[in-house]
């Protein structure tokens, strides 16, 4: 088989700047997203979008500047996309932003005219939201319906409760924590937040956020690793909305002088809002603020060959239950 016509799996993501001039675009793309503000008049949205920019981006400029002027998400997720490819040569492994380049749009175009007839996408949320994984899928079928693209359509579109997958995490705990008196540190899963009132209308993601925290508790307890304390909490919280809590910094505020294990339960590449938010900020309040003993981030899946590993299984296994959309991606 040519090796342009080969099944593509593509891994999603929301994206993040790739240098600070990239910043306002980033931003602009995000807030104009109806699922991120939850305006239907496109008009007005695009409106207050601007002036929520226009608000933050100075802030989220001094962010990027303190990480090296761009996300980490684009390098590590290209240095993923590398090794599936060295693991799986049966399939073709990209990778596309919602948000950022490279967008869906331009990867999908590559993709119809190499003639590519089946893409699997791959989901890098590893639990379900309106927020994150229905505003991309909704986004890549736009770009094919622009490009008049038919393929077949298989997808990924949550992973939380798979063995592999979480498995993965509980190696990542381990390393992290290598050395350490697991019995005196809290363990704290921090996921990104979201508005409430997409649960209260039946967004499945604080429901997939306590299963995926608890299915870990059993693997971490199976393992005989034995902390102190193991909590769920949600960051990133943006506006007056009421959002999902408790929050991350109160969390740590609660365990004032204990020593702390985050693991960034809701991602799976690094980004602003774990090197920066908690490994800068948290960091930061916790140490001077909160008298946290000891502080240590566990970073995300990343590149890790046991991730990539997952990730293959995961695509085989939706195409062997023959989980396809012809016609409709979501």
């Amino acid at each position: 088989m040519n090796n342009d016509k080969k099944e593509t799996v593509i891994l999603f993501n929301m994206g993040g700047a790739n240098s600070i001039k990239e910043v306002n675009t980033f931003l602009t793309n995000m807030f104009n997203d109806y699922h991120i503000l939850n305006i239907k008049n496109s008009f007005m949205r695009g409106i207050i979008a601007k002036k929520i920019v226009n608000k933050i981006k100075a802030n989220v400029v001094k962010h990027y500047e303190a990480i090296g002027g761009k996300s980490p998400i684009n390098e590590y997720t290209e240095m993923l996309v590398n090794k599936l490819n060295e693991l799986d040569s049966s399939r073709d492994y990209k990778y596309a932003m919602n948000y950022s380049n490279p967008l869906y749009y331009d990867v999908l175009k590559e993709l119809k005219d190499n003639n590519v007839r089946e893409i699997t996408l791959f989901s890098m949320y590893p639990q379900y939201s309106e927020v994150t994984v229905k505003s991309s899928l909704e986004s890549i079928h736009k770009a094919m319906k622009k490009l008049k693209y038919k393929a077949k359509i298989n997808i990924v579109d949550r992973y939380y409760y798979d063995d592999n997958y979480n498995n993965a995490i509980v190696k990542l705990i381990k390393d992290s924590i290598y050395g350490k008196n697991i019995n005196e540190y809290i363990l704290i899963f921090s996921a990104h937040s979201i508005p409430k009132m997409y649960i209260e209308k039946g967004d499945p993601y604080k429901y997939e956020c306590n299963c995926n925290a608890e299915i870990l508790k059993e693997k971490l307890h199976k393992e005989g690793l034995h902390f102190k304390d193991i909590v769920l909490s949600y960051q990133s919280k943006i506006g007056k909305l009421e959002w999902l809590s408790p929050t991350t910094i109160d969390m740590i505020k609660k365990y004032s002088g204990e020593k702390l294990i985050i693991y960034p339960l809701a991602f799976t590449i690094d980004n602003s809002e774990t090197i920066y938010e908690i490994d800068i900020e948290y960091r930061k309040e916790a140490l001077n603020k909160y008298n946290i003993k000891d502080f240590i981030l566990c970073p995300c899946l990343n590149d890790r060959a046991y991730f990539a590993k997952t990730i293959i299984e995961l695509s085989k296994m939706n195409k062997k239950l023959n989980i396809s959309y012809n016609e409709k991606i979501i």
